[in-house]
């Protein structure tokens, strides 16, 4: 396979996965390259002589979009916009989705609407290339005029500024950009009219979020299917609700598909051709179908709107020098991701809290399974507080799933009037996906331990090599020791399980 990836005017999520699991290098297709170019050249012949107004190219921003600025400050401006922006605060955003966010301004830019330099484009690509990443802060955005802040920190190292990531000694440390150009060979870029407004125009920090969260969602859920599976396999569950032809009369893709892997995932099971005395399963067991397919369907939602927007132009104003036109619009607003992301909030928050209710009912001494999973209750307590860990996790993302996207305050004056709050969408999207792993993990850990005393009964061949591989690295509990260490091993065993 190539080590390279050639950005052109579309970008799938299929392709993003792609690059970063293979750490492909970026380069220009030709004809991105030529629509960079004949973008750049337009706009210069159309500011030569003209005294016309073009909002951000030669005025103020946002409420100062009025004020005229003179042709010999068009560079100043620009710089003056990074560093005036650049007011993140909070915590770090994550080296991944920095990445990716360097990866969807590429392609934002490339797309030849923004009147960039090539050499900027190209001083990206570097970054991207030898693994230069922007340092960029979790709070500031208001989700519409662009994610300006974060995009402002993205883009502050082009000019000089700001920090990087660098690895030393096996760490990633912070160092001033300015020192880092340096070191690799690269010299700042002397920004033109325009393109700091371009830069930090965009919905790149959301879409960045967007894009990891929805990877990572389709991966995990194979996951949350098999640990599901074994928790039914150690309740003693019936195989009926997931039979084909209840879900044929009700054929949403996802509920369709959630009942195909449970079938294929117990079948061959002994456990599931014992005689069963109980007539019906509880809920969190019985509507597994219904309930994580509702939350697949979301989640490819989720990919089809941000899989759109990853191959959008999303600055402002966009030139089209096909047309002789330059228009000022608002692709900047990021209501259509802040809706969705508050949406699939809400759906893995709701894998979580179905995947709490099947720990529950695996530690009630119920089905023949002992009390709290322990084989000597009262001078053990066994799995009883995990679910209150579980249980608490629950909680938070349901507070979580509060809709940022309902929210709006005004900014600039009152020229920026509605904002879609989607950067905050984002982000706590992200803690919601990092708190369901932990709830996966802990229902898999009661999983594991009470289909012990379901032996000498076996399930699935495809169960038990999970659970085999699963034992590698939290062993089952004789009595009790310190359970922190095995919840941790369970997260580290879910994520190690969606690098393969």
């Amino acid at each position: 396979m190539s080590s390279k990836y050639t950005i052109s005017s579309t970008l799938h999520l299929k392709d993003v996965a792609l690059i970063l699991n293979n750490q492909l290098h970026l380069e220009l297709s030709p004809e991105s390259r030529l629509a960079i170019e004949n973008c750049r050249i337009y706009l210069d012949k159309k500011l030569d002589g003209n005294d016309k107004a073009f909002y951000g190219i030669n005025t103020g921003f946002g409420s100062l979009c009025n004020t005229r600025i003179s042709d010999t400050d068009l560079s100043k401006l620009q710089e003056n916009l990074l560093l005036s922006h650049a007011c993140g605060t909070g915590d770090f955003v994550p080296h991944e989705i920095v990445k990716l966010m360097l990866l969807l301004k590429i392609q934002s830019l490339a797309a030849g609407h923004s009147a960039v330099q090539v050499e900027t484009v190209e001083m990206l690509m570097a970054f991207f290339n030898k693994n230069l990443l922007p340092v960029v802060y979790e709070q500031g955005s208001l989700g519409a005029s662009g994610d300006l802040a974060p995009l402002a920190h993205l883009s502050l190292p082009l000019i000089g500024h700001g920090e990087f990531w660098v690895e030393e000694a096996g760490t990633r440390i912070r160092k001033p950009a300015a020192e880092v150009l340096k070191e690799v060979g690269l010299k700042p870029i002397t920004l033109k009219s325009k393109e700091g407004l371009a830069l930090i125009n965009g919905t790149q920090f959301m879409s960045a979020y967007g894009s990891w969260l929805v990877l990572k969602s389709q991966s995990l859920f194979g996951l949350i299917s098999k640990t599901a599976a074994l928790s039914l396999e150690a309740f003693d569950g019936r195989p009926e609700p997931f039979e084909e032809a209840l879900h044929r009369i009700r054929p949403h893709a996802g509920q369709l598909e959630t009942a195909r892997q449970m079938r294929e995932l117990l079948a061959g099971s002994a456990l599931q051709s014992r005689e069963k005395v109980h007539v019906q399963d509880p809920y969190a067991f019985r509507c597994i179908p219904q309930v994580h397919g509702a939350s697949f369907d979301t989640i490819a939602y989720a990919a089809s709107v941000i899989e759109r927007e990853i191959s959008s132009v999303t600055d402002n104003p966009n030139v089209f020098p096909e047309d002789d036109r330059i228009l000022s619009g608002g692709n900047f607003h990021g209501q259509p991701l802040a809706l969705v992301l508050d949406f699939l909030a809400i759906a893995l928050a709701e894998l979580g809290s179905i995947s709490e209710r099947r720990t529950y009912q695996l530690i009630a001494g119920l089905r023949g399974l002992p009390a709290f999973l322990t084989a000597n209750p009262g001078l053990n307590s066994g799995f009883m507080i995990p679910q209150y860990t579980a249980a608490s996790i629950v909680s938070q993302n349901k507070q979580y799933c509060t809709p940022a996207s309902a929210d709006s305050i005004v900014s600039s004056n009152g020229q920026e009037d509605h904002v879609s709050m989607g950067a905050n969408a984002a982000t706590k999207c992200l803690k919601v996906y990092f708190n369901l792993e932990k709830i996966i993990a802990i229902e898999l850990m009661n999983a594991a331990q009470a289909i012990e005393f379901r032996r000498p009964f076996t399930s699935s061949a495809a169960l038990e090599a999970f659970l085999a591989a699963y034992r590698k690295q939290v062993t089952r509990l004789e009595d009790d020791r310190y359970l922190h260490a095995d919840i941790q091993g369970s997260v580290q065993f879910i994520q190690n399980q969606l690098l393969q």
